[in-house]
């Protein structure tokens, strides 16, 4: 049957709500919080040669544009005439998947009428995988915990059990990783279940008429935005707190007429400590932050994603190779925004953000070594975004990530921490014609005569969120622990001793615009807000006489 474009486009939209119905399904089934209430997480429908078709808008970046290539990766690995309905794979090696341990990608062919005719996939985070955990301090992939090469975790609908108990067995958190393994596979069911009750509905056989649509045109939309850019290279170095010694991220952002390039050669090499990044993740997150200004209103697939290309030399800090540890690839990996635009802000200096938190706050804690009460929880909060060519700021917003913050009450509920303070960290956006986004300030400790180990690798603290166009930084990070106002690093790992509180605060974004150029108005709405102070009102955006 030949398709009209009416048609095609209708079956794209359909595809489209199938994809968050997906997503749903994976949140609402989770176990651990940071999947439940935050939405760690990525869906995903590809098309029988393994390319992808849409996703679940709810998802992170680094979940989603990672997941697009593993599929491919996945197809390539297991032949599909071997392949049998109910069949689902899964791996979590970072360099296929998402680019540390923690994060698990399941991947499931779709048979209609005896035949593949597409694949669900997926990625969520689980809290524990063994090893170190959730933390910068191993020298190797092999301390950070399990990892499952490419393997077959559902053979016809019967799941591997023996699997399931290695990764149980590996686990502080055993319970909450099975429920969310379980929720992985609810996740490609639904997908699948929806995918071939649409089929049936729409009396198609197969997606090759509908793939091709759906991918050549975001490939012509995209290529459009391109066409209309100007063209050349613009270099940029984003120096970044590292771990011991401050680190320098280089990108040249080359614009040719079908295609970008963005390069990271003249980065910094790997550390021995694991905020290293596996460069599909550090490509997931340059690519996305390039496609929130080029072409951003064409949905994310294959077609979209293939005129963006990213480069960088093995062994650098964005390029780490196995086994280089990378159980905190986020805390660079989120940075490559802020490079990226100090690029693209040269090309196009009236469409680009200052720069912003970027970096998530993620704060894993779990029980000391001697602690009768064992749980294991990884908490995430965000600072503020860059204020924008025209408007402020976000406050408390998570950019580039998408992982909304963790909620007080459950998190309350599920380990023994007690929150005492949460709200927007006054002052802290960088002062401009518009300002940037706040942070946050909050305080915790623990609810039992017990120890909490945390385990630290955040920025902002040494190199704050710069302003652009005469726009003034954020505040910096600050994390530190009373009484004593001891101050803490941003990354390694610290007790935090009982009776002791947890006091963080997460960076402010940058400025837009000279402070002068501000109007009285926004500047009166700020204060009478409390978010800028008076003293600050005066000091920074006093007019010249």
């Amino acid at each position: 049957m030949i398709q009209s474009d009416t048609r095609l486009q209708v079956m794209w939209n359909r595809l489209l709500a199938v994809v968050e119905e997906q997503g749903q399904a994976l949140i609402r089934a989770a176990f651990s919080p940071i999947v439940r209430e935050c939405g760690d997480i990525s869906a995903g429908i590809f098309d029988a040669k393994g390319r992808m078709l849409a996703q679940a808008v709810t998802g992170t970046p680094g979940h989603i544009n990672t997941m697009a290539e593993a599929v491919k990766t996945l197809c390539v690995r297991f032949a599909q005439s071997d392949m049998k309905p109910g069949d689902i794979y899964m791996t979590n090696d970072p360099w296929i998947a998402s680019g540390h341990l923690n994060d698990f990608l399941l991947m499931m062919p779709v048979f209609y009428r005896d035949q593949v005719i597409g694949y669900t996939a997926c990625t969520s985070h689980l809290v524990d995988l063994g090893g170190l955990g959730m933390g910068p301090e191993g020298s190797d992939i092999f301390d950070e915990g399990l990892l499952i090469p490419p393997c077959k975790l559902v053979s016809q609908g019967e799941v591997n059990a023996l699997l399931l108990e290695i990764v149980k067995a590996n686990s502080r958190e055993p319970i909450a990783n099975e429920g969310d393994i379980y929720a992985l596979i609810a996740c490609c069911e639904a997908g699948s279940d929806r995918l071939v009750q649409m089929m049936r509905e729409f009396d198609i056989s197969d997606l090759r008429a509908l793939s091709d649509y759906i991918i050549e045109t975001s490939r012509r939309g995209t290529l459009a935005a391109i066409a209309a850019l100007p063209k050349g290279t613009w270099r940029h170095v984003l120096r970044v707190d590292g771990y011991d010694d401050e680190i320098e991220l280089h990108a040249a952002l080359t614009i040719a007429d079908d295609h970008l390039l963005l390069d990271f050669d003249g980065t910094a090499s790997c550390v021995g400590k694991g905020i290293n990044v596996p460069l599909n993740y550090a490509t997931a997150y340059s690519v996305f932050a390039l496609r929130c200004i080029i072409g951003a209103d064409i949905p994310n697939n294959a077609g979209s994603l293939d005129p963006f290309r990213v480069t960088g030399p093995k062994g650098c800090i964005l390029n780490a190779q196995p086994p280089a540890p990378v159980a905190m690839r986020h805390t660079l990996g989120q940075m490559t925004p802020d490079l990226v635009y100090g690029c693209l802000s040269q090309a196009l200096p009236d469409r680009v953000p200052a720069e912003g938190a970027s970096c998530m706050y993620d704060l894993p804690l779990r029980h000391a070594p001697e602690a009768t009460d064992q749980f294991a929880l990884e908490l995430v909060f965000n600072g503020g975004t860059g204020a924008r060519p025209r408007i402020d700021g976000l406050s408390a917003t998570a950019f580039p990530s998408g992982v909304w913050g963790s909620q007080i009450e459950t998190t309350e509920a599920v380990a023994p921490v007690l929150f005492h303070r949460r709200e927007l960290r006054q002052d802290s956006g960088g002062a401009g014609r518009f300002r940037g986004g706040l942070g946050q300030h909050i305080e915790l400790s623990a609810t039992k005569n017990q120890d909490l180990m945390l385990f630290l690798s955040v920025e902002r603290i040494k190199n704050p969120a710069s302003g652009r166009d005469g726009g003034l930084d954020g505040a910096p990070g600050r994390i530190t622990v009373q009484p004593g106002n001891r101050h803490l690093p941003g990354k390694g790992e610290v007790r935090i001793r009982a009776g002791e509180t947890l006091s963080f605060e997460t960076p402010g974004g940058g400025g837009f615009g000279l402070p002068e150029h501000r109007s009285e108005d926004a500047i009166l709405t700020d204060v009478q807000s409390g978010l800028v102070s008076h003293e600050q009102a005066q000091n920074l955006y006093r007019r010249q006489k």
